[in-house]
Order: structure tokens, then C-alpha cells, then sequence
């Protein structure tokens, strides 16, 4: 009864659209769901994500679950997860793509799933890492370990306009460590965040797995921005 009447003050919307959710759906509806762009890197060799990374670093794997379009329904989706608390839409997604991506040779291969981490002064403000959900529903549906305690954000990126080249590379390379012990050598991790954009960020995180000794990196993402 009480149940019922939360539902008729507070009804479920659609997070793609606003429109009201039906009894059995979840998080977006059922038309928002098959209208979302879905890339299919999971399935191509030279993916848009592999190939961001080509000359770079040295990546496994790559794939990204959607193209992120600005004012679609995935930057709605991202907005709602990253700055509405709305941590349900990581779980939905990471537990859609970890059906996708099972049987995947190379992800078979991984050894844990890590995070890409936000600064703990950020972090305390937003209250959550807007990744985590999407990294733990991937875990327990794929059956790999998730640790978020490897890599660490050690400074804000804050405008480097100001810099020249070289302070810049000096900057980002202070920017993510990990503090890593004997039991992490030797593994292969899959780095996770939410949107690749310029793919920085990533390549920076990578990096930094990458000074582990007989490491491997792999990369996955909610979503991929096309232009």
C-alpha cells in the first residue's frame, strides 16, 4: 500500500526522456533504450577506442558501450550519473554491457577492474566516484575482482594554459600514481571510466598502471564522443 503511494508522489521517470517509467521497466524506458547509439566496439577489431590510443600507449583491449552525442540521450544519462547521484544508471549499464562482453577472449584474461579515481577533495564533495557503480556491476557480473584503491588521483587538473609544453608533461605525469605492492605486478587491468573525449585522462591513468612490472592495461568506457 505504502509502496503503491510513493509511487503515485514520486513515479519513476525515464532518464533519457522524463517521460513516466512503465511497471517493468528500469532507469530508461523501453524506447529510449533501443534508440540508444550503441558502438558495437565490443565486436570490431579497430575500434574508435582502440584506435584513440594507437602510438600512444600499449593497450590489450578497448571498447566503449555508446557514442556520447551532445544533447542525446547518453550525455542525459552521463549528467544524471555524474552530478544527480543517480548511481542506479552505472549499475543498469554495467550489468546490459557485461552481458555484451563475457565471452570476449581478452576480457576473460583480466585480473581486476580499476577505476579511473577522483581527487579525495572532489570526491567528498560529490559525495561518490560517478564510475564506481558501472565498475562493480561489471565486476560481479563478470566475476573480476574490483579495486579501487590501486591508482590515485594526487592533484586537481586544473587549466594549463598558463604552461608551457614541457610543465605540462611535467604536471600530468604528477597527476595519477599507484602505489602498488609485489601481488599486483604481473596482472592484467581494465581501466574504466565514464566518457572518452580526448582520451588524456586515460592515457595518463594507463600510464601510471603501466610502471607496474609485467603489467597489461585495457580500457572501457560508458561512452565514446563523436564529432
Amino acid at each position: 500500500m505504502l509502496k503503491n503511494l510513493l509511487k503515485l508522489i514520486f513515479p519513476k521517470l525515464c532518464f533519457g526522456c522524463d517521460n513516466l517509467l512503465l511497471q517493468n521497466e528500469s532507469v530508461i524506458c523501453s524506447h529510449c533504450r533501443h534508440n540508444l547509439p550503441l558502438t558495437n566496439h565490443h565486436l570490431i577489431y579497430n575500434n574508435d577506442t582502440i584506435k584513440k590510443f594507437y602510438g600512444i600507449i600499449n593497450i590489450e583491449f578497448g571498447a566503449s558501450m555508446l557514442y556520447f552525442h551532445k544533447d542525446g540521450i547518453v550525455q542525459k544519462l552521463i549528467h544524471n550519473l555524474k552530478y544527480k547521484g543517480n548511481e542506479n544508471i552505472g549499475t543498469f549499464l554495467g550489468e546490459w554491457y557485461a552481458n555484451d562482453i563475457k565471452n570476449n577472449e581478452i576480457i576473460t584474461t583480466v585480473s581486476e577492474i580499476i577505476p579511473v579515481p577522483l581527487h579525495t577533495k572532489r570526491q567528498k564533495e560529490r559525495g561518490y566516484n560517478q564510475v564506481n557503480s558501472f565498475c562493480k556491476a561489471l565486476s560481479k557480473e563478470l566475476e573480476i575482482p574490483f579495486n579501487n584503491s590501486l591508482l590515485q588521483r594526487k592533484k586537481y587538473s586544473k587549466t594549463q594554459t598558463t604552461k608551457n609544453k614541457t610543465e605540462r608533461q611535467l604536471y600530468d605525469d604528477a597527476i595519477f600514481d599507484t602505489s602498488f605492492s609485489e601481488s599486483d605486478k604481473n596482472k592484467h587491468y581494465l581501466l574504466i571510466d565514464d566518457v572518452i573525449t580526448t582520451g588524456s585522462t586515460l592515457e595518463l591513468c594507463a600510464k601510471a598502471l603501466l610502471k607496474i612490472p609485467n603489467t597489461k592495461v585495457s580500457i572501457l568506457t560508458i561512452a565514446f564522443t563523436q564529432s
